[in-house]
C-alpha cells in the first residue's frame, strides 16, 4: 500500500504523535523516553517561547492506516538571520525500516521548506540548540541519558541515501572522576581567583538563585554559545521557558556560579542527576507513580552515574582558566556522592575548550552525534 503523509493538528494527534517513538523503541533497552507533558508543552505556543521565532509543521506517515513514521518541520527564522541562511529543520525524525517511509517524510519537509523559500535541508535538530539534535551515528549499545537523543542503527543509511551529507558532529564522553582534586587543578584555581578576581558562590534552590541574579546565569549562557551550530539568540521568554525547564530537575550542590569583583556571574556550570533509569520505569509518565521515580532519583543522595549538562563562561572571561574553579567546586561533591561514571551531553568535535576540561581525566568516548545537510 501506499505511504499517507497526515499533518497533525489537534491535540489528540499531537499524542500520538509523540507517542509513536515509545512504541517504536518499546522493546529497547537503549531508548530513553521523553517527559510526555514537556514533548507536549515543547509544540504549545503558549507554553513554548521558541515557537515565537519558529514556523513548524508535523506529520506522521501510515501504510494501511498504521502509523509507520513522523516527522517535524521547522524554520527557525531568528536562526536562519543569524547565520545568513535559509535552512528549513528536520525534527522528531523517526520511522519503522523502509525507505519509502523515510523518503516520503523528508521530501515532505522538503517541499514545504521550499515552498517558504528555504534552500537546505537540515537535520535532526529541534526549534533550537537546545532541544534534542543529531542523529546517532556511533554508541547505539550504550543507554540513552535524557538530554540525548537515540535511534536505531538504520537511520543512518535511510538518510545517507536521501543524500545528505555531514555538517557538524557532536561526540559524548563518559569520564571516570579522580578520587580527589588533583593538586594542578587546586593551584590553577587558586591562581585564576587571584588574578582576575572571582569566587565561587553556591546556591541553595532555584529561588535563592533567581533571587540574587534573575535570569543573568541565561544571559552567560547565551553570550557562551554564540558560536556553537545553528545558535540563535534567546528572547528574554525564552531564557525564562529554558530556566524553568531545565532548573527543577537540578541537585543544586552541582551548580557551581562564579563571579567577579563586582558580583557579576561571569560562568556556569550545571550537572543533574542520571533519571534516565527512572525514566524508563515510568515511561516518561508522571502518573501513576512516575513521580516517585522521578523523584527518587533527583534527590538521591548516593548515585553511579552523573549527567553534567553544560559549561558556560562569558566570552570576555573565557581563556582565564575558569574551568578549573568548575573543577575545585564539584570533583569534591562527586566523591562525596559516591559518582563513579560522568556523562556528559553532546559536545560539537570542534569545541577544543569544553573537550579539554573533561578529557584531562580517565575517559571513554562513547557515542557520536551528526547533523546533516542537504540542499534543495
Amino acid at each position: 500500500m501506499a505511504i499517507e503523509i497526515r499533518e497533525i493538528h489537534s491535540k489528540r494527534e499531537l499524542e500520538q504523535f509523540i507517542e509513536f517513538a515509545n512504541e517504536l523503541y518499546k522493546d529497547c533497552p537503549y531508548y530513553c523516553p521523553p517527559l510526555f507533558f514537556d514533548e507536549m508543552n515543547c509544540f504549545n505556543p503558549k507554553s513554548n517561547p521558541a515557537l515565537d521565532v519558529c514556523e513548524y509543521q508535523l506529520w506522521m506517515a501510515y501504510r494501511d492506516n498504521q502509523p509507520v513514521g513522523r516527522v517535524a518541520g521547522i524554520i527557525n527564522r531568528r536562526a536562519n538571520e543569524t547565520w545568513n541562511v535559509k535552512k528549513v529543520r528536520f525534527g522528531w525524525f523517526d520511522f519503522i525500516d523502509d525507505t519509502e517511509v523515510s523518503k516520503a517524510l523528508l521530501d515532505t519537509v522538503a517541499e514545504w521548506g521550499k515552498a517558504r523559500g528555504m534552500n537546505a535541508l537540515n537535520g535532526p535538530v529541534g526549534f533550537t540548540d537546545f532541544d534534542h539534535e543529531g542523529l546517532l551515528i556511533d554508541g547505539f549499545d550504550y543507554p540513552a541519558v535524557m538530554a540525548s537523543l537515540y535511534n536505531y542503527p538504520y537511520y543512518v543509511r535511510h538518510i545517507e541515501a536521501y543524500g545528505m551529507e555531514k555538517e557538524a558532529d557532536w561526540i559524548e564522553l563518559q569520564v571516570f572522576p579522580p578520587e580527589k582534586c588533583p593538586d594542578r587543578i587546586e593551584r590553577l584555581s587558586e591562581m585564576v581567583k587571584q588574578r582576575y578576581h572571582v569566587h565561587v558562590v553556591k546556591v541553595k534552590n532555584s529561588r535563592e538563585l533567581v533571587k540574587r541574579f534573575g535570569i543573568e546565569y541565561m544571559d552567560v549562557i547565551d553570550a557562551a554559545y554564540q558560536k556553537l551550530y545553528n545558535f540563535q539568540p534567546m528572547t528574554i521568554e525564552q531564557k525564562n521557558y529554558y530556566k524553568d525547564m531545565y532548573f527543577q530537575f537540578l541537585n543544586f550542590d552541582f551548580v557551581t556560579l562564579v563571579v567577579n569583583e563586582k558580583e557579576e556571574l561571569v560562568g556556569v556550570g550545571l550537572g543533574m542527576p542520571d533519571i534516565s533509569p527512572a525514566l524508563r520505569k515510568c515511561g516518561g509518565k508522571l502518573l501513576p507513580f512516575g513521580w516517585y521515580h522521578l523523584l527518587k532519583a533527583l534527590k538521591a543522595k548516593h548515585m553511579e552515574s552523573f549527567s553534567f549538562l553544560l559549561i558556560a563562561v562569558r566570552p570576555d572571561y573565557q581563556d582565564k582558566g575558569i574551568n578549573a574553579l568548575f573543577l575545585q567546586d564539584q570533583i569534591p561533591l562527586i566523591n562525596q556522592y559516591g559518582i563513579r561514571k560522568l556523562e556528559t551531553t553532546s559536545m560539537l568535535e570542534t569545541n577544543t575548550k569544553v573537550l579539554s576540561f573533561f578529557t584531562q581525566f580517565e575517559h571513554k568516548q562513547h557515542k557520536k552525534h551528526r547533523a546533516y545537510i542537504k540542499a534543495l
